[in-house]
């Protein structure tokens, strides 16, 4: 495939074209030239646009295509072609499915199910057997098998014996774990972030505490162990500092935060719409606050779309039996764009860069030479995100026909070119 993208200004601090706008042309799935003008003659493919960017391939380090066993909530083409839309060349998949992918035999499945595909597949593996918390699964198999992590996903690790021991078998490898910091004895039951929203519509809250206190344990243990942690859906100030304290004293700590802790705080669950129930719950606008700081600041590595489709289910119910989760990997991009205060390089870093590293996956460059793995967007064409739009078998979102500001035209990997 010849590709020609034609004025395009290149965010990517990687290359020396970082800040220009430029024609690419891409042969045969690699970038073979990089100009200011380069003659569109013979070339049938053309990709153009008002304020056209063109980016590495973004990544999402965190979505949940159902796939093994909820295929009628997402399944893996599904979750291929919402990836598409919302710009992404890569994602890794969460290991909540059924069965939970904890052995070799469910990771094979997931490589082997998306292999050729547009969109690169990684799955995560389970951290435990079932996702239980009580035995370790079988990492290093997993490891030889594609697995590029290993978390529990929304089920946090209770027994502190068993992610010192997780910890301690993934570094033999060079494994890393991820954790999502929860103390389900002081959260269980709560549906909503503990404030003034919560006593309103008079329910449990989850405190901000139940994070703050695993996240020390997990940072004691990581620094005991000399082990690499990513900290999954950081979503409380009083957790920014408990990073940066860490990173201080040598421990191999990286951090993600949920798309929709940036902007969304919790007085949206007053209207009852679950669609606004997720997890971690939507936090104060302090959380916000601290939350874009270290966003700006770098002490938060990646921002994750949380892709968590259900069906209605589990979604058109009392707000207190609802499901926690919303769609996202479509609507990522804008709503950063919109919220984040981040600028387009920032923003390349956490969404495109930065999970690729943390992952020990090589990140795409728009460079002469490179494999071709990109994404072509305008960060300001305005438009309004329409059910129509929506590729996921679910429509759990609060966003539909909500205004948007930024828009990606499409993407391209392993010698393909897909429109958005």
């Amino acid at each position: 495939m010849n590709l020609l993208v034609q004025s395009a200004k290149i965010v990517d601090p990687a290359s020396p074209h970082n800040g220009k706008v430029c024609d690419i042309l891409i042969e045969g799935g690699k970038i073979t030239e990089i100009k200011k003008s380069i003659p569109a003659g013979g070339i049938k493919k053309i990709v153009s646009g008002n304020n056209l960017h063109a980016s590495p391939g973004w990544f999402d380090m965190q979505a949940n295509f159902c796939d093994p066993g909820n295929e009628h909530k997402e399944n893996i083409a599904t979750g291929i072609q919402a990836a598409i839309r919302g710009g992404f060349t890569g994602v890794a998949i969460v290991p909540d499915t059924s069965p939970a992918l904890h052995s070799k035999s469910q990771i094979e499945y997931v490589i082997s199910k998306s292999a050729g595909q547009i969109v690169d597949i990684y799955p995560i593996g389970a951290i435990s057997h079932k996702l239980e918390g009580n035995d370790l699964a079988e990492m290093y198999d997993m490891k030889m098998s594609g697995a590029v992590a290993f978390s529990d996903d929304v089920h946090p690790v209770m027994n502190a014996g068993l992610m010192h021991r997780a910890l301690l078998y993934a570094r033999s490898f060079n494994g890393l774990i991820m954790s999502r910091c929860n103390d389900k004895t002081l959260s269980t039951g709560s549906d909503v972030n503990e404030g003034k929203s919560s006593v309103s519509i008079g329910m449990k809250g989850e405190p901000g505490i139940a994070e703050e206190i695993m996240l020390i344990r997990d940072l004691f243990l990581a620094g005991h162990t000399e082990a690499r942690i990513h900290i999954n859906s950081i979503s409380v100030a009083g957790s920014i500092g408990l990073i940066k304290s860490a990173r201080k004293q040598g421990v191999n700590v990286t951090v993600s935060v949920n798309g929709y802790n940036i902007f969304l705080d919790d007085s949206e669950v007053l209207g009852f719409d679950t669609n606004y129930k997720v997890s971690p719950p939507l936090r104060s606008k302090d959380d916000i606050k601290a939350i874009k700081k270290a966003l700006a600041e770098g002490v938060i590595d990646v921002i994750c779309s949380d892709h968590r489709p259900e069906d209605e289910e589990n979604k058109k119910v009392e707000f207190d039996l609802a499901t926690p989760g919303m769609t996202g990997i479509q609507t990522l991009y804008p709503l950063v764009n919109m919220h984040s205060e981040l600028s387009q390089e920032q923003i390349i870093e956490k969404i495109a860069i930065n999970p690729r590293k943390i992952l020990g996956i090589k990140v795409p460059s728009v460079t002469e030479g490179q494999e071709a793995n990109l994404t072509f967007f305008s960060p300001t064409e305005e438009w309004v995100f329409e059910g129509k739009h929506i590729v996921s078998v679910s429509k759990n979102t609060p966003f539909i026909d909500k205004k948007m500001k930024g828009k990606v035209v499409g993407i391209t990997n392993k010698d393909t070119y897909s429109q958005a």
